[in-house]
């Protein structure tokens, strides 16, 4: 019976995988093979023995591990239970040799999460590549900026995409630069002083992440500091904020009264059950339901590092919740992200019929600074432009109408200068220039 929604509404394959309870124990049992030969190359245990340890993981089935979790009530004993059974010649009693469980669990977690963030790497450098499309394909797509809900001075739709890629370009390098200290194991015993292993504790340790190609703590505890799945946790916090932001956007241009652009919408989608004419973003609504759920997700993983002395197991659970459902519903985001940005409509004639839909009262800051420029002084040029503009806004006149009516403006600027100043397309300053140096900085990474 299916109860939680990633079980059958939301997430990919892939990233499901990899939280998987089949992936959780392969990575387990990887972890201890990889112990066992560390533990012979420096002598510690018999060869041979970590030779049958590494052959045999792979004859270990979950379910006789799960059966022996319901007898003895741990998990990680389980496991390593399960390989003993299938160790022939007494093998079995050189798995785990001198490791304590969150030796195995958290470093089989430190592979888990090299997958995730793996498989979110290439999501993210797909977004990008989609977003730098949009900017390129809409740089001199001049359209209305709003501020605080009201229309401004022009902007163009490739400024926006600009400037959400730039963000995504931020994620990708935090990204980067948070693995080495994310994508770690440990292999330090009891409470972290590798007692156990005796003097070549931290040559074991070495050897092991050398092994499994990730690396090792400087020092630990029990336990890997919680601070570093902290921060990625909240790195996917911040990233699915980012695509939240933009699905508001989006749903807000998508709007009836505005109109601009719309998401992609199937031929025989239904928009309503009772209002047969309705196109809903609801892929952009999923976005920001969801990117809700991974927000809530870094408080428990900041309480996770506030453990009691060496370790409790207060954390245990709450990140049996929190690394796949964080993982799975960041991943499901960012893919849901690059298929609206991707099939995104664009109306052309909203676009224009928004921009001059103040009747030329948005191009008010271009005659105020010429106004200045001309030598009426910057304030009062504020003056007259805002007098004016209200005037054309209680009259219902065109804003141009209402200028050249103003001696203080007739004074300084011609009709075909208030022309031209009133004109939307003569008003997006470096806008063009910027998606382009964007893109050239960030295409190809």
């Amino acid at each position: 019976m299916s109860i939680h929604p990633i079980e059958y509404r939301y997430g990919t394959e892939e990233m499901k995988f990899v939280w998987s309870e089949s992936n959780r124990l392969k990575k387990l049992m990887i972890v201890e093979a990889a112990l066992a030969k560390a533990e012979a190359d420096i002598g510690l245990i018999p060869k041979k023995a970590a030779d049958i340890i590494s052959d045999s993981i792979g004859l270990v089935e979950l379910e006789r591990v799960k059966e022996i979790e319901d007898e003895i009530h741990h998990d990680m004993m389980a496991v390593v239970i399960g390989i003993s059974e299938k160790c022939p010649e007494d093998a079995g009693k050189w798995v785990h040799f001198g490791a304590t469980s969150n030796d195995i669990l958290d470093t089989a977690t430190g592979l888990q999460l090299k997958e995730a963030v793996q498989i979110l790497e290439d999501k993210m450098h797909r977004l990008l590549d989609v977003l730098l499309m949009q900017a390129e394909a809409h740089k001199h797509t001049v359209c209305a900026a709003r501020t605080h809900g009201q229309i401004g001075v022009p902007t163009t739709y490739g400024l926006r995409f600009a400037i959400w890629a730039s963000e995504i370009a931020r994620h990708i390098e935090r990204l980067e630069q948070l693995k080495p200290r994310l994508l770690v194991g440990q292999m330090t015993g009891a409470v972290g002083t590798q007692a156990a292993f005796g003097k070549d504790g931290i040559e074991i340790q070495k050897l092991v992440m050398q092994y499994l190609e990730i690396g090792p703590v400087d020092v630990s505890n029990q336990i890997i500091q919680r601070d570093r799945h902290a921060e990625f946790v909240m790195w996917m916090a911040n990233t699915v904020t980012t695509l939240d932001k933009i699905g508001v956007e989006i749903r807000s241009l998508q709007r009836t009264e505005i109109a601009e652009i719309e998401e992609s919408f199937k031929k025989k989608q239904v928009g309503s059950s009772t209002m047969p004419h309705k196109r809903n973003p609801i892929k952009s609504e999923q976005i920001c339901g969801l990117a809700r759920i991974v927000r809530a997700m870094v408080e428990p993983e900041l309480l996770n590092n506030t453990l009691w002395d060496e370790r409790d197991l207060t954390n245990s659970s709450c990140e049996r919740i929190v690394f796949p459902e964080a993982c799975v519903l960041t991943d499901h985001i960012i893919k849901l992200g690059i298929g609206v940005i991707e099939d995104l409509r664009f109306y052309p004639e909203n676009i224009r019929r928004n921009l001059n839909l103040l009747r030329g009262l948005n191009m008010g800051e271009a005659v105020m600074i010429e106004l200045a420029k001309r030598g009426v002084g910057r304030q009062e040029a504020h003056e007259i432009v805002r007098s004016s503009a209200m005037e054309a806004h209680d009259t219902g006149k065109h804003f141009k109408e209402v200028l050249l009516s103003k001696p203080d403006v007739a004074n300084y600027l011609t009709e075909e200068d208030i022309n031209n100043l009133v004109d939307p397309d003569r008003y997006i300053g470096t806008a063009v220039e910027q998606v382009e140096a964007v893109i050239e900085k960030l295409k190809g990474r």
